[in-house]
């Protein structure tokens, strides 16, 4: 594995919008009654070849899917779905993104067909008071989203939607965002943050990228959030770049690190948190993955 596959740049796909009707919004929340809290995830998904290799990760990812109540549908906020505006998919089928290159021809062949819930996403863009949501039916599933899912449900039976993430604005205003999503725990809906805590590939030591191995900045890093996240101390978390050298090296730019963000967001004071996957490796990667409620 080199380093062209990890810094391909991913492009972006325009919205397209739809009209809201309110007796959908109104069929759809009676389909979803009140139900058991749901927890919430932050999963570092790390490379795309998580996607069809097996390893401690992905069986991480299994476990914990095990953990799980009854998901009745997915809102994934991905790395990989970095816009000017918040947009949610809105489509009935959404396609499987490739968006990466230079990898075996076997990851290209994978399809994850999970449904669409065009109704959800209704709902959630109803939801968000923050910002006007455009309800789009060009982008699909990328692989920040796939890659994990397929083995939290490997039947793909599970419909799924994304929400995008607003490179226009701050840590702050996307966890207070998130907040406004809280009301679908109550609804069976899992809430998925996928990105990765330290995610530096400028400084990645590609020749030991399956090595546990973390430089010295990432291991302080990893050790000052992994503190933060289970003292319950966000408001350092949120202003990231000013906790010193360490995590600004570790979050030289902020779309894997927006997921956890999100994730945050959505925790309440009954919730506990917990992590797995918590291992550094290529030096200035993380895989280390967060479970709420």
């Amino acid at each position: 594995m080199d380093r062209k596959q990890f810094i391909k740049l991913f492009s972006l796909i325009p919205l397209a919008g739809m009209n809201m009707k309110l007796s959908d919004l109104n069929k759809f929340s009676q389909q979803l009654p009140l139900t058991e809290k749901m927890p919430v995830l932050f999963l570092g998904h790390g490379s795309p070849m998580n996607a069809i290799e097996e390893n401690e990760y992905v069986s991480g990812f299994r476990t914990i899917a095990k953990t799980l109540p009854k998901v009745k549908a997915i809102v994934c906020v991905s790395a990989h779905w970095y816009t000017k505006g918040t947009m949610v998919t809105a489509m009935p089928k959404p396609k499987t993104i490739h968006d990466f290159g230079g990898f075996p021809e076997a990851l290209y062949k994978v399809q994850y067909s999970a449904p669409g819930a065009p109704e959800l996403a209704k709902q959630t863009k109803e939801l968000i008071k923050k910002a006007s949501v455009g309800l789009d039916e060009t982008w699909g599933l990328d692989h920040g989203a796939w890659s994990v899912l397929k083995h939290l449900f490997p039947n793909a039976d599970v419909p799924v939607i994304q929400l995008s993430i607003d490179y226009t604005k701050d840590a702050q205003w996307h966890f207070e965002l998130a907040k406004e999503l809280q009301s679908l725990r109550d609804k069976g809906i899992l809430i998925v943050g996928s990105g990765n805590i330290i995610h530096n590939l400028y400084d990645a030591a590609f020749d030991r990228i399956n090595e546990n191995f973390g430089y010295d900045w990432a291991i302080e890093a990893r050790e000052k959030t992994n503190a933060l996240l289970l003292k319950g101390d966000f408001d350092q978390l949120i202003h990231y770049e000013k906790f010193g050298k360490p995590l600004q090296k570790a979050v030289p730019t902020p779309d894997h690190y927006l997921p956890l963000i999100y994730t945050l967001g959505l925790k309440n004071e009954k919730d506990k948190l917990e992590l797995f996957n918590d291992k550094l490796l290529a030096g200035s990667l993380s895989m280390t993955s967060v479970k709420i409620g």
